[in-house]
């Protein structure tokens, strides 16, 4: 407890933003001696299994950025029914969406308004519905993809800092979040509105959207994109990407019956994350009748 506290506090004062640009400098370095040692040490460190990767020999990469953000083979992430889980990680924190406010961690609640910016009209939308957060670790696969089948509306960034978004610093910074570099991603969807947001953290050298390419880093005021041409994207599609690992926050306009993960457990891209509620009472309801008619 103690080493954690102390470890959250100790990133205030860095410098965020310099230190995530060299990294990504070295990121991208394709000094052929350079980016294999980077990658093949971060393999052994972080114990990552390239078995799945579509291109498993390590040193086919160009960059340890190419490396990072590889992609999986065909059948390495199947699709289950209901809500998908967006990535691989850790399901850090689901549940309703109450009074506007998310759990970060036990003790720490923020206001949706504020991680979508400021913007009170859209965190209305969300009052009643559900929220969930997923945890990139380094070793995970670390592209994100879609629960459910949307229609991009708008794309905001979002300036801040760039605190580490592990869980010791989850549990000692409030509002992490809210106060972290990100990019609002809002869409339609036949269950309502949906939020994908990517929260960029300490290191993190840059977010990436399969529509707009790479869009972080940048500095200043928030910046908002809208779309008039419709940009669809279907149930389990790649969304974006991150250049090192970090965070995603989903939110749903209706509620989710989440499935058995507990916070915490660690879970895979295209799983079930859960169903909608008010699919599950239908469901229920449908039950109910067909026992009336025998």
């Amino acid at each position: 407890m103690l080493l954690s506290r102390l470890f959250s506090l100790i990133q205030y004062p860095l410098p965020h933003h310099l230190l995530s640009r060299l990294v990504g400098w070295l990121a991208e370095c394709r000094l052929p001696w350079l980016k294999n040692a980077l990658i093949h040490a971060f393999i052994k460190r972080f114990k990552v299994d390239m078995s799945q990767a579509l291109e498993s020999e390590p040193t086919a990469y160009p960059t340890f950025n190419a490396f990072f953000t590889r992609a999986l083979t065909a059948d390495a992430r199947p699709l289950g029914d209901g809500v998908l889980c967006p990535a691989d990680g850790t399901l850090s924190q689901f549940g309703p969406i109450e009074a506007g406010l998310l759990l970060q961690a036990k003790g720490h609640r923020f206001a949706l308004a504020d991680l979508l910016g400021g913007d009170t009209v859209a965190a209305r939308r969300y009052l009643g519905g559900s929220f969930a957060t997923v945890y990139l670790s380094p070793r995970d696969y670390h592209r994100v993809h879609m629960p459910l089948a949307g229609t991009l509306t708008e794309m905001v960034y979002v300036p801040g800092r760039l605190f580490s978004v592990n869980a010791a610093t989850t549990a000692h910074v409030p509002n992490l979040f809210a106060r972290n570099e990100r990019l609002v991603c809002h869409f339609d969807t036949e269950h309502g509105p949906m939020v994908m947001v990517l929260v960029g953290a300490m290191i993190v050298a840059a977010i990436e959207t399969v529509w707009a390419g790479q869009v972080t880093p940048l500095s200043g005021q928030v910046q908002r994109t809208r779309f008039d041409r419709p940009i669809h994207l279907e149930r389990g599609a790649e969304m974006g990407r991150f250049k090192l690992g970090s965070t995603v926050v989903v939110g749903f306009a209706e509620p989710v019956d989440f499935a058995d993960t507990p916070p915490g457990g660690m879970v895979s891209m295209g799983q079930t994350l859960g169903h909608f509620a008010t699919l599950c009472e239908e469901r229920r309801g449908q039950a109910t009748e067909g026992e009336w008619s025998r």
